[in-house]
């Protein structure tokens, strides 16, 4: 099923762009989600009419990303869990502990934005990236450390 893209999607295309996808992913998620219009005669003229306002939001979008991608440069996330004498933590860190802690730093993400590329079960120090844009991530450093006893 051809599309139009209504903003920048990771591996389909940029803004304006017509990109062929599997008409189950373009009906039941895409569409809904208001992120393409198929790629009809009427919505192409659609399209062409409030360009320039989605390109101006587009733009606004990755201002905001940008000003968030240089508040968070090197910054560093620390976390407590209990853990055994050797490290192994008792369960894992995930990406809520994560958004939370960032959360708490002033850093505004969402879950999904974190990149975890394995799960956290060791007390140490870890880099992840921070995706705040289509084409903008950031990395910054997760320290895990033991809790103390008694917390």
């Amino acid at each position: 099923m051809q599309v139009i893209l209504l903003e920048t999607i990771g591996k389909l295309g940029g803004l304006g762009d017509i990109a062929n996808v599997k008409s189950g992913y373009a009906r039941n998620f895409l569409i809904p989600q208001g992120k393409v219009k198929p790629a009809t005669e009427t919505n192409m003229a659609e399209f062409e009419a409030i360009k320039a306002d989605l390109e101006a939001k587009e733009v606004a979008a990755i201002k905001v990303a940008q000003t968030k991608a240089d508040a968070m440069t090197g910054v560093v996330c620390s976390l407590k869990a209990n853990a055994s004498e050797e490290g192994k933590l008792f369960g894992s860190i995930t990406t809520a502990d994560i958004v939370s802690s960032l959360a708490t730093a002033g850093h505004e993400v969402e879950k999904r934005n974190i990149n975890l590329s394995e799960a956290i079960h060791h007390v140490g120090e870890y880099d992840i990236s921070v995706t705040l844009h289509t084409n903008l991530s950031v990395d910054i450093k997760i320290v895990v450390e033991a809790a103390e006893e008694g917390q």
